[in-house]
C-alpha cells in the first residue's frame, strides 16, 4: 500500500520530540513535598501525562484534597518547572536530524502540547529555533488537546490548511486530537504509552523510529 504523504507535520511534545518525564516528575515532586504530601514515582507521573499539568496535579495529590491545597501545589508546580524545564529534558535520539530533514524537504512544521504555554514556548525554542515554525501550550481561552482548537489554531498561524496535514503524537489524547480535526494520526512508540494502550485507544499507524516519518513526506 503506497504511504500517504504529507506537507504539514503538527507534533505533540513531551513524549514525542522531548523526554521530557524526569523533569516534570521533579517539579511534580517539588511541589508535593512542599504541601506536605509523599512523592510519586516516574512510573506514577508518567501516566499522569497528556492532559495538561493541572490534571498532572490533580492526579498526583493525595485523594480528597480540596481545592485550595491543588491551587497551592499547582502553584509550586509552575514555579519550579519554569525554572527547571531545561534540567535533564533533551530531544530523544533521531528527532533533530528528523526536523531537519524535514525543514530541508520545505515540510511545514509545528508543535501543539497540553504544556504550559510559556514552557512550550521556551523549549521550542531552546531546541527547535531552526525547524518548528509555531509552537502553541495551554493557555487561557482556548481549549486544550484532545480539543481541536489549539491544532487548528497551529494551522491557521502556518496558513495551512488541513488537507495535507498529520498529527504526531504518543498518547491516547494525540489519537483524539487528530480524530477530532480530522486529519491522520502517527503514534510514536518512544514515548510515554505502549503499543498495546495505543491500539486499545485506536491508533493505526505507528513508527518506532523518528527516521521512520521521513517515508510521510
Amino acid at each position: 500500500m503506497k504511504t500517504q504523504k504529507f506537507k504539514t507535520f503538527i507534533f505533540d511534545l513531551d513524549g514525542t520530540l522531548l523526554n521530557t518525564l524526569n523533569d516534570l516528575a521533579a517539579s511534580t515532586n517539588h511541589a508535593l513535598l512542599t504541601n506536605g504530601m509523599a512523592k510519586r514515582s516516574i512510573d506514577e507521573v508518567r501516566q499522569f501525562v497528556g492532559n495538561g499539568v493541572r490534571l498532572l496535579i490533580e492526579r498526583a495529590v493525595e485523594p480528597g484534597t480540596d481545592k485550595a491545597t491543588i491551587d497551592r501545589v499547582f502553584a509550586d508546580f509552575k514555579t519550579h518547572y519554569m525554572h527547571h524545564s531545561l534540567d535533564t529534558t533533551r530531544p530523544y535520539d533521531g528527532i533533530m536530524d528528523m526536523l531537519h530533514e524535514l525543514h530541508h524537504r520545505g515540510i511545514r512544521i509545528a508543535v501543539v502540547s497540553n504544556k504550559l504555554y510559556a514552557a512550550t514556548r521556551e523549549l521550542c525554542h531552546h531546541f527547535f529555533a531552526d525547524t518548528v515554525e509555531v509552537a502553541i501550550g495551554e493557555k487561557e481561552g482556548i481549549r486544550r488537546k484532545p480539543s481541536p482548537d489549539t491544532v487548528i489554531e497551529a494551522m491557521l498561524e502556518l496558513g495551512v490548511d488541513k488537507a495535507d496535514a498529520v498529527y504526531v503524537g504518543d498518547s491516547d489524547v494525540d489519537i483524539a486530537t487528530a480524530k477530532n480535526c480530522g486529519i491522520p494520526c502517527i503514534s510514536v512508540l518512544w514515548g510515554f504509552r505502549d503499543k498495546d494502550f495505543l491500539i486499545e485507544h485506536g491508533a493505526q499507524t505507528f513508527v518506532s523510529h523518528p527516521s521512520e516519518l521521513l517515508e510521510f513526506c
